[in-house]
């Protein structure tokens, strides 16, 4: 067989862009995207991104170039997943929470040639082009103007060079478009959302973005042709895959601006929402709603980002959503462990079912490998659901590296062929993996490894508290102690006291797990998806001092 090798014909580069080809042909006629009184077909999708993808090519982009966004889930976001790279550039997706420094600083960083901008974060954009050093040179910016921005001054600053629908309409729509020269080439930029540290740019190529959209399609059984509701941010690792993954199966792109339970359950009546995506939280204010109410019609939702309390999973499937479970970081582009669910749990009580899905799982179809190794001796931990190691991974789906970080890229991406994410884990006897802790908040308290997930856990199942998050305090006799931070439902007649939840926790943890300290705030500090920014909470701890039991309000 040696004369067989790979040739033009069996050797195309992988890439997601593909999908939205076969998506005017296929769902020409059917709804692609949703947006207030906005509405377009795939067919018109597609023109809409190949003239978009051609004015950028006029403009000067190039292969290789960084074009940013900093817009939430509108039309012209969803489009830019597709126009940016047909150009042959790198999409950076910006968070839009972030302040005007940040936006800056990544703007420099990652050089970018061009930022759209949405109308409502103009401000944020002029402030951080305003900070820029004098000897970098700005991105131009183009104006997103949307359907909700009535109000809005029509005038347009003079900074913006023209705006997003004027790029649109003078175009090419029989332009085509750049295909990579090779699967490796960068198709994305993503900053980490920095809960632990400073963000770092992510770079993933064409093949990774394929493989992951595929693989995510596959895992949560996604049909042809869902009614899929934007309630994760595009912006946060390109909506977990799942922009290109709707053109893929031709789905109904509902989007949404920010996330309000009541907006959602209005959409999800309206359009026949069948999936959505969200982190833990958006679980949590889905179940503690005052809309809330059981749905007509069951909603998938595949929730990630963070360890989900079974307690939430519980309340939010009692109300008709049909909860998946996943696990990835954004320098994995999306899910690559998934909570593969079997039939026969389906027969166990509500909780039981609650408590094996809160496990992030196994690893999906195109990773490699999955492990969790002890970090000393780099051997895979006992089976045994207890003993502690970081999550390591290899396949596809992980990323090129961080950008101009060689040094950080080194450290996760270890000679020994592993992706080390961080995330302390353990396996249980099933092979399912959980995570307990990232490693910079496992707690040490007396020489004892605390898992502040597990205390979270049990505070999420208190009846008075809405949202919980628990961190090291120092402390002169046990090295540190668990703080734990919690918001309370605002419909309560009765709030409990310190002592009480410390009592509560106390009934179902070892002592050494109970938190020593309590402090109450009306809401936690959380990143754009939801993330509890715990590195925030840790600095307030730290400032509180050293001390025994105390409680506290904030």
């Amino acid at each position: 067989m040696e004369e067989l090798k790979s040739r033009p014909a069996n050797s195309s580069p992988l890439t997601p862009l593909g999908f939205l080809d076969r998506a005017a042909t296929v769902y020409g006629d059917c709804t692609s995207i949703i947006h207030n009184n906005t509405s377009y077909t795939w067919s018109e999708t597609h023109r809409r991104c190949l003239q978009l993808a051609s004015s950028l090519s006029s403009t000067g982009i190039k292969t290789g170039h960084v074009v940013s966004v900093l817009a939430p889930n509108i039309p012209a976001m969803y489009e830019l997943h597709f126009a940016v790279p047909m150009s042959g550039a790198v999409l950076n997706s910006i968070n839009t929470r972030l302040d005007a420094r940040t936006v800056s600083i990544l703007l420099c960083h990652s050089e970018s040639k061009l930022l759209f901008v949405d109308t409502l974060s103009q401000s944020l954009a002029l402030e951080a082009i305003s900070l820029f050093p004098p000897n970098e040179n700005p991105p131009l910016l183009v104006l997103i103007k949307d359907d909700e921005d009535d109000g809005v001054s029509s005038t347009i600053d003079s900074r913006f060079c023209c705006t997003y629908e004027s790029l649109v309409e003078k175009g090419n729509p029989g332009f085509k478009w750049i295909r990579p020269e090779s699967e490796w080439n960068p198709i994305v930029l993503n900053y980490t959302s920095g809960t632990t540290s400073s963000p770092k740019g992510v770079v993933h190529c064409h093949r990774a973005v394929f493989t992951n959209t595929v693989d995510s399609l596959i895992h949560w059984e996604v049909p042809k042709q869902p009614v899929y509701l934007w309630t994760l941010p595009m912006f946060h690792a390109n909506g977990w895959s799942f922009t290109w993954g709707m053109a893929a199966v031709g789905g109904t792109n509902i989007c949404v601006r920010k996330f309000d339970a009541r907006i959602i359950y209005s959409l999800i009546r309206k359009h026949g929402v069948t999936h959505m995506c969200g982190a833990p939280v958006v679980l949590n204010m889905l179940s503690n709603s005052p809309e809330t109410k059981p749905l007509q019609n069951p909603v998938q939702i595949l929730t990630a980002g963070a360890p989900p309390p079974a307690a939430v999973l519980s309340r939010t499937e009692s109300l008709g959503f049909i909860v998946s479970h996943g696990y990835g970081l954004t320098e994995t582009g999306g899910l690559v462990v998934s909570c593969a669910w079997k039939r026969e749990w389906n027969k166990f009580p509500l909780a039981e079912r609650a408590r094996l899905k809160a496990r992030q799982g196994v690893r999906t179809l195109t990773v490699t490998e999955a492990d969790i190794v002890d970090p000393e001796s780099g051997l895979s931990v006992k089976r045994d659901g207890s003993s502690l190691g970081e999550i390591v991974l290899r396949g596809p789906c992980i990323m090129l590296g961080y950008l101009k970080d060689p040094n950080a890229t080194s450290k996760c991406l270890k000679e020994d062929g592993w992706f080390y994410t961080g995330d302390v884990g353990v396996i249980h006897p099933d092979g399912y993996m959980e995570i307990k802790d990232r490693s910079k908040d496992v707690i040490i308290s007396g020489g004892e490894n605390l898992s502040s997930v597990e205390v979270e856990s049990i505070l999420y199942t208190h009846p008075a508290i809405n949202e919980a998050a628990v961190v090291a305090r120092p402390d002169e006799y046990w090295g540190e102690t668990p703080c734990a931070f919690v918001s309370l439902k605002a419909e309560l007649t009765r709030k409990p006291s310190e002592i009480e939840i410390m009592e509560y926790c106390r009934a179902k943890l070892p002592h050494y797990m109970v938190p020593k300290t309590v402090v109450f705030k009306d809401e936690l500090p959380k990143t754009s998806t939801g993330k509890i920014l715990k590195f925030v909470l840790r600095e307030i701890a730290k400032g509180m001092g050293s001390s025994s039991t105390r409680v506290s309000r904030m």
